[in-house]
């Protein structure tokens, strides 16, 4: 355990890593994901890097990859950013996940939604969608958050009004942010 007595990581900074881990550590610290406005920092005060990503260093190959899933799942999915950050708050909310709460709240607001429906969400509510694909969107991912599974004719009207390409970036979204919300969680971040 850290200093903080929770943890049940070691917070790694860059110095005392191999190779492996300090080009996964420069690609997450100053590769795609730092760049532009940022809403939290990727380092803390001590070097190390927050969230889910410290402990990704523990395996740097299966760590790459992860964190290309989740540059993806952020940067090139054709999810508007409203359906993207909402789906993200409603995992944290599943999952009672606070650092993804943290982290995305504020993208959240910049992605349009407003603090009531950003509440709404942590509540277990779905938030009001502002169209129609963003209703179904927000009912998809709240359903495959519930059962796992979206039933026929939830999956025919998702296919009908965004398209089957959207209901795999969702799914492998909400599946993303569960991995990463699990290990927030082990590890007690």
């Amino acid at each position: 355990m850290t200093e903080d007595g929770n943890r049940r990581l070691k917070r790694f900074v860059r110095d005392e890593l191999d190779a492996d881990q300090r080009l996964l550590f420069d690609e997450i610290a100053f590769g795609e994901r730092s760049k532009g406005t940022q809403r939290f920092s990727l380092l803390g005060p001590e070097g190390a890097l927050e969230g889910p990503f410290n402990a990704m260093l523990l395996a740097p190959k299966l760590g790459f990859a992860l964190q290309q899933l989740g540059a993806a799942i952020r940067y090139s999915t054709k999810l508007s950013p409203r359906i993207r950050e909402a789906a993200i708050l409603m995992v944290a909310a599943k999952w009672n996940c606070e650092f993804e709460r943290r982290a995305h709240e504020p993208l959240a607001l910049d992605a349009g939604l407003k603090l009531e429906e950003i509440a709404a969400i942590a509540r277990g509510e779905l938030p009001e969608g502002q169209t129609e694909e963003e209703g179904v969107a927000f009912k998809a991912a709240e359903l495959m958050l519930r059962t796992g599974d979206l039933d026929d004719l939830d999956f025919g009207r998702c296919a009908y009004d965004l398209g089957e390409s959207a209901i795999f970036e969702l799914m492998t979204l909400i599946g993303y942010y569960q991995t990463l919300a699990l290990q927030l969680r082990v590890f007690r971040v």
